[in-house]
């Protein structure tokens, strides 16, 4: 199976737009929502939530299913993800007795049991008490000891801890001692990012990154002039202990249009190196090395490949992805290849570079992970998991021949419609790997293996971990079909379900099962198959047919496949995304009363569009963190950001944007089906603005028997929960909503 007719280069018109009630000769009606927390506005929320909870909420079910996705979310039989840092595995926490979380730690020898024991580092539930603020967790970022201190026996100390308040992207930085298990303050000269902002909130995006003990680099918002059109930092600096941020000096400052800078230093022992990274917009970006940084001879030496490739460093390689065509010094290299070459090499102007992998129509990658010695990569087959370990030629070092041919060997994991990740448990002294295996119907595992070089046999994983079955599968089967879009392009879906309704006996007899199509479509993200415990019980165990659309957009089929949705051509993704719905008819599967649709976030603009120009196909649409008024996406929080994925809509670009412009695209003499909005309040990357105008547009023109429900939390960012009990019930609206109508 290949993914044929993916055509950028000649890109079909797109549909023209239909009548708006929107008079674009006149002021936005509902403007009036954008003002996030403003009096009229959040007594319009408040009303809609009043409703939601009124109607969906009180349906029959509702509180079973909210329970039963709860019980999956605080289940203390859930895998904890571990990260290994020094002589313990590091894990964040949430259950029903800590609604905020526990930042823990155990050892390896303790994890393997099967009750670890676990010493908590930091209570952010006893954190929020005392200081009154809804932190949630953002992460935190290890300060690794040097070589003589791990020689000396000192242990890991000192971590940069992100917290956001309610869940927003803007978020603060304190410094914490790991032995001591505290805030270090800023009078005893700890480090703190917490900027006070013009609404009256605390945080800014961006962030610290260790340099040494006693420096970090900072990119975040420095005050005025110093944020991008996103809010991202525009100016990354060195800042030193004991110092005024303000007296941090200026490594790199970015244009008035770029879209985030940051800076980092790479601690590897012998190959030290100070990195700037200048993302430009989506898919373009430089990296810099920094010499004698901080210093009056500081020099920026740029790392010479295209912006819209990606570039790694590890020891002496430097990995180049491609997402176009690049021909250095005569020699073409497709886009979607990984190349790899010395370091020094190349930065001293040689291209002979080494491919480790190159495209097929039916393959991409999807992620790769050094080991100390090793590079396990992740390839995708047909939207179906393959792990291959690439070893560097023996003798590597600085003066290692460019090109010399590296050896692969096979990681024997995953197989059929399960995926696999891989991940490096320490880069620097180690070659094992956590190894995750997840399938729609298979309960998630976490093992650790030991990566192996040619010619030797590779050690079977150790499991360390297993999910448990949330729901009954039995007599549930996984498929994947493909369907054929508008142009001719094939169209990889998944469909889960009972293997009588997933494959009915008589395809002409129209289906009945109540059906959920979900999509994302944007960004080169792919959707690869996973277990879900709440997909399961909500849906599955309820006689539901649940199905994944690998739409154009994506990055099932590498970079083509998302170029071939970008900006004029967005409609693809759309096609592709019907087509699908369509063979599910076809195929006896279901029919539109009892099909739906769901997506959040460029997903949420994917269903506000199957909403607006595909309402025949679908019995109800699922609405969440969406995109939905397109021309004003660009002025609003993180909106600046993605004109290289949409198109620019204060320029001509507006003529294609407003084909994909939910919220002008609505027809007041058109019926739609019932649909659910679902956004948060602290969402300050997708503004809640486009659902609720969206919301009030079609309660305006659809009058009272309009089935428009709307729902916004009050705190949670752009996940749209802050903690699982907003989780659980936000996820029960949706599924009672959509059981409700599809049924």
């Amino acid at each position: 199976m290949t993914a044929e007719h993916v055509d950028t280069a000649a890109p079909s018109a797109p549909p023209a737009a239909p009548p708006s009630p929107l008079d674009p000769a006149r002021p936005d009606p509902f403007a009036w929502l954008e003002e996030v927390e403003g009096t009229e506005a959040l007594a319009w929320v408040r009303g809609r939530n009043d409703h939601a909870h009124t109607t969906v909420g009180a349906a029959p079910g509702f509180a079973e299913t909210e329970a039963a996705v709860r019980e999956v979310l605080d289940s203390d039989e859930r895998i904890p993800d571990v990260s290994r840092i020094g002589d313990h595995l590091y894990n964040f926490w949430r259950d029903a007795a800590h609604e905020r979380g526990l930042w823990r730690r155990t050892t390896l020898g303790s994890y393997r049991t099967d009750a670890p024991e676990w010493e908590t580092v930091l209570d952010l539930d006893a954190l929020a008490a005392a200081e009154g603020e809804s932190w949630v967790w953002h992460g935190a970022s290890l300060l690794r000891p040097t070589p003589e201190q791990l020689a000396a026996g000192e242990p890991w100390r000192r971590a940069l801890v992100d917290l956001s308040p309610g869940g927003s992207d803007a978020d603060v930085t304190r410094e914490f001692d790991l032995v001591a298990k505290r805030f270090v303050p800023a009078a005893e000269g700890g480090f703190e990012r917490d900027t006070a902002r013009d609404d009256g909130r605390t945080g800014a995006k961006g962030g610290l990154a260790w340099a040494d003990e006693d420096t970090v680099y900072a990119f975040t918002d420095f005050g005025p002039g110093t944020t991008t059109p996103s809010g991202y930092p525009r100016i990354a600096k060195l800042w030193r202990r004991g110092t005024p941020i303000e007296d941090a000096v200026v490594v790199y400052e970015g244009t008035d249009d770029d879209m985030y800078i940051s800076a980092r230093r790479s601690r590897t022992p012998g190959f030290e190196r100070d990195l700037v990274s200048r993302s430009i917009a989506f898919y373009r970006s430089e990296t810099f090395l920094v010499e004698a940084v901080g210093t009056p001879e500081q020099r920026l030496v740029k790392i010479d490949v295209p912006e819209s490739a990606e570039v790694g460093l590890h020891r002496e390689w430097l990995l180049v992805e491609l997402r176009d065509d690049w021909a250095p010094a005569g020699t073409t290299y497709a886009a979607g290849s990984l190349l790899a070459a010395p370091a020094d090499a190349f930065l001293a102007g040689s291209r002979d570079l080494t491919v480790l992998f190159e495209p097929t129509p039916s393959t991409s990658l999807v992620g790769a992970t050094w080991t100390r010695h090793h590079l396990v990569v992740n390839v995708l087959d047909d939207v179906k998991n393959a792990v291959h370990v690439l070893t560097p030629p023996a003798g590597t070092s600085p003066g290692t021949a460019a090109g010399a041919p590296w050896t692969r060997s096979e990681l024997p994991l995953g197989g059929g419609l399960l995926t696999v990740g891989v991940r490096a448990v320490d880069a620097l002294d180690s070659d094992d790997v956590w190894v995750t295996t997840t399938g729609y119907l298979t309960p998630s595992t976490l093992a650790l293996a030991t990566v192996a070089g040619p010619g030797a046999e590779p050690g079977a994983p150790e499991p360390l971990k297993a999910a448990p079955a949330y729901f009954d599968a039995d007599g549930m089967v996984a498929v994947q079909h493909f369907a054929a879009s508008d142009d001719g392009t094939r169209v990889p879906y998944f469909v889960v379900g009972r293997e009588d309704l997933v494959d009915p006996s008589d395809p002409t007899t129209p289906g009945t099962a109540p059906t959920l199509l979900y999509g994302y479509g944007g960004f080169e993200i792919p959707l690869l198959p996973g277990y879900s415990g709440t997909v399961g019980r909500a849906w599955l165990a309820r006689g539901g047919v649940y199905v994944v659309a690998n739409i154009r957009g994506g990055g099932e089929y590498g970079p083509a496949w998302h170029q071939a949705a970008l900006r004029e051509r967005r409609h693809k993704a759309y096609e592709d995304f019907a087509a699908v719905a369509r063979d599910l008819v076809a195929r006896g599967i279901t029919t539109p009363g009892h099909l739906g649709a769901q997506g959040g976030s460029n997903g949420g603009l994917l269903a506000g569009n199957m909403l607006t120009q595909y309402p025949d196909l679908f019995g109800a649409v699922v609405v969440q963190v969406p995109l939905l008024d397109m021309k004003r996406f660009s002025h609003l929080l993180a909106g600046a950001s993605w004109v290289a994925e949409y198109g620019d809509p204060d320029t001509d670009d507006w003529e294609f944007v407003r084909t994909f412009s939910p919220y002008h695209l609505l027809d007041g003499d058109r019926a739609y089906p019932p649909v659910l909005f679902t956004t948060s309040t602290k969402d300050d990357r997708v503004h809640p603005g486009h659902a609720r105008k969206m919301a009030a547009l079609m309660l305006a023109t659809g009058g009272p028997g309009a089935d428009v429900t709307y729902y916004e939390n009050v705190e949670g960012g752009h996940g749209g929960a802050a903690n699982n009990a907003q989780a659980a019930h936000m996820s029960a609206l949706a599924w009672t909503f959509l059981r409700e109508r599809l049924a």
